[in-house]
Formats: structure tokens, sequence, C-alpha cells
């Protein structure tokens, strides 16, 4: 039986990955924006709700970049 060996933890890029969650996000909340005119009544709602579900995915995704640049600025090197 082959023994199990973890993937070391790799964060050296963590911040960039996050910062661009965040502009991808943003990007869809603008694109689901602008089909709103399109969209009828119920879409409309749907849309909507799924922005807002977005927007708290970009609050989530600050926060960890915040935390990820602490643990950089800490010398967190991701063994």
């Amino acid at each position: 039986m082959d023994k199990f060996t973890p993937n070391p933890d790799n964060r050296y890029d963590n911040v960039e990955k996050l910062q661009e969650m965040v502009q991808n996000t943003i990007e869809n909340i603008e694109q689901a924006n602008d089909s709103l005119e399109f969209a009828t009544g119920e879409q409309r709602q749907q849309i909507k709700e799924k922005n807002h579900r977005r927007e708290e995915s970009i609050e989530a995704f600050r926060n960890e970049i915040q935390d990820e640049a602490a643990a950089r600025r800490n010398g967190f090197e991701g063994r």
C-alpha cells in the first residue's frame, strides 16, 4: 500500500490569486447588472440574489487577502 504524503502548503501566490478572484467576481456582477434590462421579473430577482451572494464572496476574499498578506509579512513560507 502506498503511503499518503500530503502536498506542501504552497501559499506564495495566494494574495494574487485571491485578488484575481475578486476582480473576476466584480466583472461577473457588472455583466449580470447589464443583463438586468433584458430579464423578466423572476430572472431579475435571481440575478439580484446571485449578485448579493457575489458581494458576500468578495468580502470574504478581501478578508482572506488580509490574512494571507499578514502571513506573508510574518514570514510564512508555505512548507
